[in-house]
């Protein structure tokens, strides 16, 4: 039992030792009111110990920008039901749920070991995409482009990766076929190294002025917004783009 009381112990004593004394507390509280109901359907025993002491919150908790722009765009994928969607190095739980809606091949430099109905993957770096010119339908792209270029995830560090990646995703879109793509924006372009770079809205708008901008949302805090406002500084800009 005190392997196991430990092993939570590291979680965040570093940072809340007052709240981890508390919450032992009433762990054992727990464990012992549990002990003495004797369910016979369940066994417990120490040796069983499973300690999860950061769970008990008065709100879900959540990634607000991963919550909206993930509903957001799939929400747009559902409604103009393309035969095949490609997403480009997005969240892997977003991808896997659009695929049980529309087929869909994932598309990373980093390999995914899953396997599941609807599915593809196919390993590729969004600077060199092996997919011809105006060929997919289709195609998203959700926070990442600010990445590329920055070396955080073991790319080479590229001053223009953002850059060269908007002309892929572009270059592999149809006439026609839809972007969905988000990105960090702020009151002016600027790179946080080496965690991602921001952009303005005007800056994002200039890199697909070939493209028809059918629609455009923006998430500060925890809600999300019809128009950009510089005002409110960092947030994440969601846009649906047309390729002429």
């Amino acid at each position: 039992m005190l392997r196991k009381i430990l092993s939570a112990f590291k979680q965040y004593i570093k940072f809340k030792p007052f709240s981890y004394l508390n919450s032992i507390s009433w762990f054992y509280r727990d464990f012992q009111k549990l002990k003495a109901e004797k369910n016979p359907g369940f066994k417990i025993s120490d040796e069983y110990l499973y300690p999860c002491l950061t769970d008990k919150t008065t709100n879900t908790p959540l990634d607000h920008v991963y919550f909206y722009q993930n509903a957001w765009a799939a929400s747009k994928i559902f409604s103009y039901k393309p035969s095949r969607h490609f997403d480009i190095a997005s969240q892997a739980g977003f991808v896997g749920i659009v695929s049980q809606f529309v087929p869909t091949t994932m598309v990373d430099i980093r390999p995914i070991d899953v396997k599941l109905n609807g599915l593809d993957f196919l390993e590729a770096d969004i600077l060199k995409l092996p997919i011809a010119d105006n060929s997919l339908e289709s195609v998203s792209s959700i926070c990442v482009v600010e990445h590329i270029g920055l070396g955080r995830y073991g790319d080479s560090v590229d001053a223009y990766g953002s850059e060269k990646a908007i002309v892929e995703l572009k270059r592999i879109t149809k006439s026609g076929g839809k972007i969905l793509f988000t990105v960090p924006i702020d009151k002016e372009s600027r790179i946080y190294f080496n965690a991602h770079r921001a952009f303005t809205r005007q800056h994002i708008i200039e890199h697909f002025k070939d493209c028809i901008l059918m629609e455009e949302k923006y998430i500060y805090g925890d809600r999300m917004f019809d128009e950009y406002s510089a005002d409110k500084g960092f947030g994440t800009g969601l846009f649906y783009f047309q390729k002429n």
